[in-house]
């Protein structure tokens, strides 16, 4: 698997050759995980199956347990991922904010902790 790096402010990384991608790492994989857990589902007009379900299992009306189920099926379903290692969430339901740390087993190793965030001011 490879990937092309983001920087800083997510943006492709460019001008360093080979060093401008991740290459079967846990850190490719942390990636992908935090770019797709950035994308709503349905936000992609090309594939509007794509992207976290943050409006239907996680944010408002939905317990921490069942945000905390959601976040974890769809990180587990990411391709590379075996398990998730540990994971620590806060949910804030007066203010519609959901945020957790975890770190995820793959098939090439642990990544370092993740940031789950809502990407989004609701």
């Amino acid at each position: 698997m490879r990937v092309r790096k983001l920087t800083a402010t997510n943006d492709y990384s460019f001008g360093q050759s080979q060093n401008n991608f991740l290459v079967n790492s846990p850190a490719a994989v942390a990636q992908i995980i935090e770019t797709n857990l950035g994308l709503f589902s349905g936000e992609w007009y090309l594939d509007q199956t794509l992207g976290m379900p943050w409006l239907q299992g996680v944010i408002g009306k939905y317990s921490q347990a069942t945000a905390d189920l959601t976040v974890q099926t769809f990180i587990r379903n990411i391709p590379f991922v075996t398990d998730i290692e540990t994971y620590e969430s806060i949910d804030t339901q007066s203010n519609r904010n959901y945020s957790a740390t975890t770190t995820v087993d793959t098939q090439f190793g642990v990544t370092n902790p993740i940031t789950v965030t809502n990407q989004q001011e609701l």
